[in-house]
């Protein structure tokens, strides 16, 4: 039994050597995974993983393809299937065309240069694998130790973009660039991937000492922890004869870029509500980026902003470091106590007619108010 075990490993190794030479060109991330097991599991869970296969962007490519016909097509899928750029693979009829953002992408990935205009990728399926570790060495395809993978240029490419108008319709990239994050160099990749405990290569493979890998679920907005590492809240409150006065403070204290960032029109709703004796209140405050098509008509539907977008109306995002203060003033008298919630909801992806399906609620707040005695 021991023999025909490690006679199959053998096999396997010999496979994956051997297979050095077929590693040029785009491989699907399974292949990957013969070897870096913990880290395609990881991928996997990702958003990156499931960015082509997404109801809502599929949705959204075909209404973009309707207004704007098959360019618009091959301007999504840049992006949300970037292996498409180099593959020519428009039909996606490949398992990596699939995969959304994959391994061989961004391990084949040697350069990137910005602007003027959108970032410019040099990326080279020659069998070289590059990424952040100096001393990688494979049996299965070459290393090469990248600057690129170190830094958050490595994530410019998709999270910085203009459309047609020369409107920049992503702009992570250059919000980090411009914050404290950027000037004191923290980048991306120590909020996204930090490392974690698991094994770059599966050891049946490579006995390795390094028993840590970047984190590769690279969680983002749609991850409750990371929305509450980038935002707090602090509420206090005020009596008046006549009415109650909530006081509540929201800080970007953990986020490099805007809150929210990414996506256009996606939206951060600060909603404080107060009950008492049977009566309810509410009021909310939003933060977000509304823009508009050159004639000055507001968008409301993500695709568009990609594709006709030309100017901001209105910017109230929180960005990096930044405290809002607001107060929500509600009728209740001093004489009667009141039960309050300050809730931070996320809708990310926001839409004209769409419905509270893609919003989470991340933070909740709440807070008792006693009643106070008044004089006659």
């Amino acid at each position: 039994m021991r023999y025909l075990i490690w006679g199959g490993l053998l096999a396997l190794l010999g496979g994956v050597a051997a297979a050095g030479a077929t590693l040029e060109g785009i491989n699907n991330a399974e292949v990957c995974g013969r070897c870096h097991r913990d880290i395609l599991t990881a991928w996997k869970s990702s958003a990156h993983a499931k960015a082509l296969e997404n109801p809502r962007f599929q949705d959204a490519m075909e209404r973009a393809v309707d207004v704007a016909g098959a360019a618009a097509r091959q301007t999504c899928l840049s992006c949300h299937a970037p292996t498409v750029r180099f593959s020519g693979d428009q039909a996606l009829k490949t398992k990596a065309s699939w995969e959304g953002v994959t391994c061989d992408f961004c391990h084949s990935l040697k350069s990137v240069t910005l602007g003027p205009g959108n970032p410019t990728l040099k990326v080279t399926f020659d069998g070289t694998k590059t990424g952040p570790l100096r001393d990688a060495s494979s049996i299965a395809h070459g290393t090469l130790f990248s600057d690129v993978h170190t830094s958050s240029l490595v994530c410019a490419g998709c999270h910085e973009y203009q459309n047609r108008k020369g409107f920049g319709a992503l702009t992570t990239y250059s919000e980090w660039e411009q914050s404290r994050y950027g000037r004191e160099a923290m980048q991306c990749q120590q909020c996204h991937m930090a490392e974690t405990s698991a094994q770059v290569v599966d050891p049946k493979v490579k006995r390795l000492s390094r028993a840590t890998v970047n984190l590769h679920e690279m969680p983002g907005s749609r991850s409750i922890d990371m929305l509450n590492q980038a935002v707090q809240l602090r509420l206090s409150t005020e009596r008046e004869p006549e009415e109650l006065v909530v006081q509540v403070e929201v800080r970007n204290r953990g986020a490099g870029h805007m809150v929210p960032t990414g996506s256009p029109l996606r939206q951060l709703h600060l909603e404080v509500s107060a009950r008492t004796n049977g009566k309810s209140y509410s009021e909310r405050r939003v933060y977000q980026k509304r823009v508009a098509d050159q004639k000055g008509t507001e968008i409301e539907n993500e695709e568009l902003v990609f594709l006709e977008a030309a100017k901001v109306l209105e910017d109230t995002r929180l960005k990096p470091d930044e405290v809002r203060r607001e107060a929500f003033r509600f009728p209740i008298a001093a004489g009667k106590g009141a039960r309050i919630h300050a809730r931070l909801w996320y809708y990310y992806a926001p839409e004209k007619g769409g419905s509270d399906t893609t919003r989470v609620n991340f933070l909740t707040l709440p807070h008792y108010e006693p009643a106070r005695r008044t004089s006659r």
